[in-house]
């Protein structure tokens, strides 16, 4: 019976040992698009930025590193009598690469007391679009501050027309400048928002509308043949790269004419899903100063806005020995929505000292001979606000009750490990039970082997 037993011992220790050599370092890595869960292989990037300003504007300089630029976002092809949107949304990197490059900057002046301790993090709420946990839903959950809700990880708690007015007079926002490689780059445009109870553009019109017609489910515009030699676009040239900054590869009021449904299309035929167009309003307070461009693997990219633009409640004011704090954003890859890279907060000087501090001038236009300012940047996952700020979920939660600043804690390499962490908490949890599970069962396969064999010698 004692050399059954350690038969059977033997056969379960060596079994599980087995089993914990071909399972490790399996089972949580793997990306599930039908869980909208997909970790870039580059965990952390590197974003430049340089700033100046005169008596009128400031200019924000953005350069950094993509293997190739994505000057394309959703388009329509023709296929088979349809025309069929293709593009523009994806879990992870678009493999078509149609979702076009961004940058993206929030700004503050002290108004959102949170932000310059812990930056973006805390305009993440509760089962956002593109999260495991969102809801099905056609309204995108946006962005929001914390204070916008009587619950702040509730995101339908939202408070009174009243009180989010107040709160907007009070300065409770959080200016957002954006540029988009196809969206506003090519009329040489940026895009002035917000977040407050939601991410929104500003007072106006943006610098693009959808070219959707969707009574007659077809484009409103084509290429002007008279002025671009064309009328669509052909997708296999727009999946080879052909198209450069210089080819007519976007709608504009300069390119575009009224779609003519009896054309001879044919399959293939491809036309954008936007127009651009003029901004107007406090949305267009943010353009893109000389020409934006990728040259020799990095995008170089420059923002201009008047210090003082008149729209307080849509826009921070800059001052001259002013203090504000930024957090940067970065898609590339053609990537889009969570996917893409943020940083933590830094804090930004007019002429006073600061991490990047800008450069006052008074040429005609900046020099740029200051140095770069270097700002890693991470995978933010899906780590949201108030996961952090719960002590049953986030060790250091009780350090953000004490407003301890997240950069006092943690480099951007350790956040981007922990935000992969959260994308497969359920995962790892489960697998934890069963490594628990598998050890003990070698601690007991080990300890009747051993006293087997003690009680054998014995004897």
């Amino acid at each position: 019976m004692r050399n059954i037993y350690q038969a059977v011992s033997v056969v379960l220790f060596s079994g599980l040992l087995v089993a914990a050599w071909i399972t490790h370092d399996t089972g949580v890595k793997i990306n599930d698009p039908e869980q909208n869960i997909f970790i870039p292989d580059q965990l952390t990037t590197t974003l430049q930025v340089k700033a100046s300003y005169d008596k009128e504007k400031i200019f924000f300089r953005y350069r950094w590193p993509a293997e190739r630029p994505s000057i394309f976002h959703d388009v329509l092809v023709y296929k088979d009598g349809k025309w069929v949107k293709r593009g523009g949304d994806a879990v992870g990197p678009d493999p078509d690469f149609l979702i076009e490059d961004r940058v993206a900057m929030m700004i503050d002046d002290g108004s959102v007391p949170l932000f310059s301790r812990y930056g973006g993090y805390i305009t993440i709420g509760d089962k956002l679009t593109t999260f495991t946990s969102a809801p099905e839903s056609k309204e995108e959950r946006t962005k929001y501050l914390p204070d916008t809700r009587t619950d702040p990880n509730d995101f339908e708690a939202v408070k009174s027309e009243s009180d989010l007015e107040t709160l907007r007079r009070a300065g409770y926002f959080i200016d957002l400048w954006q540029w988009r490689a196809n969206r506003s780059n090519p009329v040489n445009l940026g895009d002035d928002g917000l977040v407050a109870e939601a991410r929104s553009g500003d007072e106006g019109t943006g610098p693009y509308a959808k070219n959707w017609d969707k009574t007659l489910k077809q484009p409103k515009f084509m290429f002007d043949p008279a002025r671009t030699g064309q009328m669509a676009l052909k997708i296999d040239d727009i999946l080879s790269g052909k198209f450069g900054f210089d080819d007519n590869y976007f709608l504009s009021p300069d390119t575009a004419v009224a779609f003519n449904p009896d054309a001879d299309w044919q399959n293939g035929d491809t036309l954008p899903r936007r127009v651009l167009r003029a901004e107007s309003g406090s949305r267009g307070d943010v353009a893109v100063a000389g020409e934006a461009r990728w040259k020799e693997g990095f995008w170089d990219v420059t923002l201009v806005r008047n210090l003082d633009t008149g729209n307080t409640l849509d826009d921070k004011i800059f001052k001259d020995k002013g203090s504000y704090d930024l957090a940067f954003a970065v898609f590339k890859n053609a990537s889009s929505m969570r996917w893409h890279y943020v940083s933590l907060p830094i804090s930004l000087g007019l002429e006073t000292d600061a991490q990047l501090v800008a450069k006052r001038f008074s040429d005609p236009k900046p020099n740029w001979n200051q140095d770069w300012t270097e700002i890693k940047m991470f995978y933010p996952g899906q780590v949201n606000w108030g996961r952090l700020t719960d002590p049953k979920s986030h060790a250091g939660a009780d350090k953000i009750a004490q407003r301890v600043p997240v950069a006092y804690r943690h480099s951007e390499e350790q956040l981007a490990i922990y935000s992969v962490e959260v994308e497969f908490a359920d995962q790892i949890y489960k697998n934890w039970l069963l490594t628990l599970l598998a050890s003990l069962g070698l601690i007991v396969a080990l300890g009747i082997n051993s006293n087997l064999l003690m009680t054998r010698k014995e004897k």
